[in-house]
């Protein structure tokens, strides 16, 4: 066990109790303060020089996806501990990042408004094959201030990620129970990406700036990339590689290689694996481990 614990990291935390049932009653999850100015200095330098090399112009609309390759300031957010265990806890040792992208949304215009959507395909959203658990979520991590109204805010409808029919989709309406997120900058986000959302307009003078990073089971596809470059991955840790799932083989995303087990090991325990549960000489990579999530759902059953 030794060996196991000097190799291998325990999942940072994830959910409390109050935290999964605020999240699966509204969809979305609001932390203030996590990130410190010095991340966040750091992370907002990034962005002006991926944007600069983009040949953006400074005051129009900037997106970029994979986003974690285009600058070596990007590659902690992939395992950060600030929510990695969050996104562990719904899919455990098969977790991917799905997707990374980040927006510069400036003033009027320029902000780009989106219509009501869902995240994922459209015509058969991921709740059909998975009505009780989110195929996707995404971390939203805010770096400029969003406290009024109107500033290019993610409006969303509490609760509406149990909802398969919009009856503003594809609008811009201002939608029945409609809120607008108000977030300090530093905060951080946990969307199910079947919440109905939009983007408003920025008609304030700020240009608003944050970073998505979507997780998925590993088996899903991925939205940014086909294969990431080789030498960037050697200059990751394990689990950023690991959760890059970067695999020549298709058939590995549905079964990883047995070097990427554990991913983590059990937070309170620091074990690798459930005892009781297999017999001794069934393979670490053929051991179902229980997720957060199982737990969760099954302790609210009655």
């Amino acid at each position: 066990m030794g060996d196991i614990a000097a190799s291998f990291r325990r999942a940072p935390a994830g959910f409390t109790p109050r935290q999964w049932e605020e999240f699966q009653d509204r969809g979305i999850l609001v932390i203030a303060d996590v990130f410190g100015d010095q991340e966040l200095a750091i992370w907002l330098a990034a962005i002006l020089r991926v944007r600069q090399a983009a040949a953006v112009a400074a005051d129009g609309f900037f997106t970029l996806r994979n986003f974690v390759e285009a600058d070596p300031a990007f590659a902690r957010l992939i395992d950060h501990p600030a929510y990695v265990g969050f996104v562990y806890d719904l899919y455990g040792e098969m977790l991917k990042l799905q997707l990374s992208e980040l927006f510069v949304r400036a003033t009027g215009d320029g902000a780009r408004p989106e219509h009501w959507h869902i995240d994922g395909p459209r015509v058969l959203p991921y709740a059909v094959f998975a009505p009780d658990a989110p195929l996707q979520v995404k971390i939203g991590i805010w770096l400029t201030d969003v406290l009024h109204p109107d500033m290019g805010n993610l409006a969303f409808v509490p609760g509406s990620h149990r909802q398969p029919y919009f009856d503003a989709y594809d609008t811009h309406e201002v939608a029945r129970g409609e809120e607008q997120l108000l977030v300090r900058r530093g905060s951080l986000t946990l969307m199910d990406t079947a919440l109905w959302h939009r983007t408003v307009r920025n008609d304030s003078a700020v240009t608003r700036m944050n970073l998505y990073l979507g997780y998925s089971p590993s088996w899903l596809p991925t939205s940014d990339r086909e294969i990431s470059d080789p030498v960037w991955l050697a200059g990751l840790n394990r689990e950023q590689r690991i959760i890059m799932r970067s695999y020549a083989k298709a058939f590995s995303h549905a079964k990883p290689p047995p070097e990427d087990f554990p991913l983590f090991l059990d937070r309170d325990s620091g074990a690798d694996r459930e005892p009781d549960r297999y017999r001794d000489h069934v393979r670490l990579f053929h051991r179902k481990r229980m997720t957060a999530w199982e737990r969760f759902s099954a302790a609210s059953r009655p």
